[in-house]
């Protein structure tokens, strides 16, 4: 009876052993997993709190991107009217010089000697009837 009490006994001690390594393997488990999901929160939440420090920065990059783009269009028309600016003067300055050329050859054809006041084709210019002045007549 001796033998039979002490197996009755110790396989009673050893289904405890095994039921409580067991619950408690289970509860070391789900601890793992909370602290796991514990971990991935932890995770997410400085991932959030980088994307929202971030968030403005990126803003003012995006404003500034702007900016810069408006600057670009703007230094782009301001060298399309220098441009303009330069191809204008010096229109201006072949006109003003074209005219200086044209007073200058006026002077000096009513300045010599041999040739009439007015050049030739002037004055018969002046000689022809006018219109306007023949259908009332």
């Amino acid at each position: 009876m001796h033998n039979a009490s002490y197996i009755c006994i110790h396989t009673h001690q050893r289904y405890t052993q095994t039921h409580q390594t067991g619950a408690i393997a289970r509860r070391c488990n789900t601890l793992q997993h909370t602290a796991t999901h514990c971990n991935t929160l932890q995770h997410t939440a400085t991932h959030c709190n980088t994307l929202q420090y971030t968030a403005p920065h990126c803003t003012t990059l995006q404003h500034t991107a702007t900016h810069c783009n408006t600057l670009q269009l703007t230094a782009t028309h301001r060298t399309t009217l220098q441009h303009t600016a330069i191809h204008c003067n010096t229109l201006q300055h072949t006109t003003t010089h074209y005219n200086t050329l044209q007073q200058t050859h006026q002077t000096s054809t009513r300045q010599h000697p041999h040739l009439p006041a007015r050049p030739y084709y002037e004055s018969q210019v002046d000689k022809r009837p006018n219109k306007g002045q023949q259908n009332k007549q």
